[in-house]
């Protein structure tokens, strides 16, 4: 075993030497440090010794809530029924009674070394509507499923929190939601989270709108952390976004693209203005960019015209095919599971562009050829 071992909350020398013995660096931390501005070298796992000081464990569960992958041991006078029901609840995997031996300590910090993974670094894109119609959940799940089937290990999270249809589209009853997500972030791990996910027939994997209405608004911090945990897990990660949500709205750092669904439609290009505006000051313009949905080459609405007023460039066009975009969602099958037709084949291409694989001269002509953006005077 190597790496660093934080210990909290302990003067005993004898731990120290001992996480020394397991081929560890032992660092003596505060828990404040940690949760600092400036918290300097992040341990991989921490050993909170709670023998003389059991209010530790609401320490634990704070540490948890920043750092979700942060693998946590105590060492305890003994196996308390009642102490370990509250070690579990804060974020606690490993308990070590006393007598501490290395044995037991040594197995502890292999098992947290083991729970681990190595961070994938995944990219997150989130999708969010100018205005309540634009299709911004068919958007969002097909540029899951395309992704799916270009990177793999690909996440859709439905945060329309009591109210998100992306489990009908791919045609899923999840048994927990974003909420148990939400509610539990100082307990995530692999082991929990791939408990809460659900899993569709093409592999993409969808955390899930919940039925019920929540009674405490969301806090930032909690999808946040949601955000910081599913990215090591992960290739791709889609948000739906509400758009009225202000909480969803200032929660979008791990974003690396932030897409505003647009139609060629006068209301949602000013909602659009407003949106983007907010997105900008808050993100930087590099990261906000519109995407047109149900374009239509014959609109009054030219896409330069769209790009003007809103004072935002657009990342692609997707081309209005309604009926056969209904179809999909009345079957649960969307439509970037197949690679036939002009809708399935524009989600395609554009996903190309996201992952670095160039889109052919041929197939640029066939998907966007039709649609010739007219030029304003």
């Amino acid at each position: 075993m190597n790496g660093n071992v934080g210990i909290i909350g302990s003067t005993d020398k004898h731990i120290e030497e001992m996480v020394r013995s397991c081929g560890m660096r032992p660092l003596m931390v505060q828990a404040e440090q940690l949760m600092g501005p400036t918290p300097g070298v992040v341990p991989d796992v921490v050993v909170v010794d709670v023998r003389t000081d059991r209010r530790l464990l609401s320490t634990i569960a704070s540490l948890k809530r920043r750092y979700p992958s942060l693998g946590v041991a105590i060492v305890a006078r003994a196996l308390d029924p009642e102490l370990m029901l509250e070690a579990m609840r804060a974020g606690v995997s490993e308990c070590i009674p006393e007598p501490v031996t290395l044995g037991a300590l040594e197995a502890a910090l292999g098992r947290l070394g083991s729970q681990r993974a190595a961070p994938v670094e995944g990219r997150v894109f989130a999708v969010v509507g100018a205005k309540g119609g634009v299709g911004t959940t068919t958007v969002a799940v097909n540029l899951a499923e395309a992704l799916q089937r270009v990177s793999g290990d690909t996440l859709l999270i439905d945060l329309n929190v009591a109210n998100g249809d992306a489990a009908v589209f791919v045609n899923v009853e999840p048994r927990f939601t974003v909420v148990e997500a939400l509610d539990n972030t100082h307990r995530l791990d692999e082991s929990f989270f791939r408990g809460v996910v659900s899993h569709t027939e093409s592999g993409l994997e969808l955390l899930a709108a919940s039925n019920r209405i929540t009674a405490t608004p969301v806090e930032p911090q909690r999808v946040r952390t949601l955000m910081d945990f599913a990215v090591r897990y992960y290739n791709c990660i889609v948000l739906d976004v509400p758009r009225t949500d202000p909480t969803m709205l200032d929660a979008l750092e791990t974003a690396s693209s932030i897409f505003v669904v647009v139609n060629q439609e006068l209301p949602t290009v000013r909602s659009a203005f407003r949106l983007v505006s907010k997105l900008r000051q808050r993100y930087g313009g590099d990261r906000v960019s519109l995407l047109i949905n149900r374009a239509d080459d014959k609109s009054e609405i030219s896409i330069p015209d769209i790009e003007k007023a809103v004072n935002a460039r657009v990342k692609h066009v997707f081309p209005s095919d309604y009926k056969t975009a209904l179809a999909a969602v009345n079957k649960g099958e969307p439509l970037a599971r197949s690679t036939q037709g002009r809708l399935p084949m524009s989600f395609h291409a554009f996903v190309k562009t996201l992952v670095g694989k160039a889109v052919s001269d041929t197939d640029s002509s066939r998907l966007f050829g039709w649609l010739s953006p007219k030029r304003s005077t």
